[in-house]
């Protein structure tokens, strides 16, 4: 099962609630209102998780279009897994993910990128940081 965790749901309503800011008169984007049914039942069910095929449609394409706002690669231009570590010490990826990125799915990638988030431990999050933010400004 490939699925989104809530942190990225959570991510995703704010993306839209930054784009049109809901006023008495005006109901929520129909995105916006399909992020928070589902975030709505995870949180009433106490999951971190749900399953990317669960989702309808217009919460799938609400979650997607904030996807594509976020930075498509955690690569810093580092990569120690072409001289032979099974690891990135840049941007944290294992070998088959750095091979396979560019044929991974959106949840494959923001799995990906919650892992190496939470772990912490790759160079750009530490000694190359600057590097790794200016990346993402450009």
């Amino acid at each position: 099962m490939t699925a989104i965790h809530i942190t990225d749901i959570e991510a995703a309503i704010n993306f839209w609630r930054q784009k049109a800011l809901p006023s008495d008169s005006m109901p929520l984007q129909a995105e916006l209102d399909a992020l928070a049914e589902i975030y709505a039942v995870m949180a009433f069910e106490r999951a971190f998780e749900v399953d990317e095929l669960s989702l309808p449609a217009t919460a799938m394409a609400a979650w997607l279009a904030w996807f594509r706002s976020t930075p498509d690669t955690p690569c810093i231009a580092i990569c120690s897994t072409s001289q032979g570590d099974d690891l990135c010490k840049g941007c944290g990826r294992t070998f088959d993910e750095v091979q396979r990125w560019t044929q991974m799915h959106p949840v494959e990638k923001r799995a990906t990128w919650r892992r190496i988030t939470q772990e912490g431990t790759a160079w750009r999050f530490n000694r190359y940081a600057e590097r790794a933010n200016s990346a993402v400004s450009q």
